[in-house]
């Protein structure tokens, strides 16, 4: 074997365990297409031949990738990354909202937020609101109904003394 049979061969082998040590299935596209050059180098092919099938092979097995995460992810297919996920959820307001002090925050699940009113308008302490978007390390929010009737305040939305 050449140079460059040894060298698809060994960027094969790398890449699955490279796989085997992340998440998600991104370095197995590349090891299927470093397999099929490593073939086509044992079989005799020019160098130019094995590039063109590591390409198109590695296209395929993304093209692939893709369909087959597709099938398998259950949840919606859009969904936000860091603070946007928080996007149209509720959320307890902890310090009055008031534009003219710049101040108020918002507990949202377990997590606390500086907060501003999406119209300038003061939110009281105790009111529930609704986050329409993250500017920054800011949420915005407009006033929002309770969530459920029995609920009062979130479970540890006081503040402590």
């Amino acid at each position: 074997m050449d140079l460059m049979t040894w060298a698809w061969l060994i960027m094969t082998a790398v890449l699955l365990v490279g796989e085997m040590l992340t998440a998600g299935f991104f370095l197995i596209v590349f090891a299927v297409g470093s397999f099929g050059s490593f073939l086509v180098a044992v079989l005799g092919g020019s160098v130019l031949w094995q590039w063109i099938v590591f390409i198109v092979f590695s296209a395929i097995a993304f093209a692939g990738s893709r369909k087959f995460a597709k099938r398998v992810h259950k949840g919606p297919t859009e969904f936000g990354v860091g603070a946007e996920r928080y996007e149209g959820v509720k959320a307890y307001v902890i310090e009055t909202i008031d534009a003219s002090a710049a101040s108020g925050r918002i507990r949202v699940d377990r997590e606390e937020w500086l907060a501003e009113s999406v119209d300038g308008n003061t939110i009281q302490e105790g009111t529930w609101t609704e986050i329409i978007k993250v500017d920054g390390t800011r949420m915005v929010v407009r006033t929002a109904s309770t969530p459920t009737e029995s609920s009062s305040e979130p479970e540890g939305s006081g503040t402590t003394e």
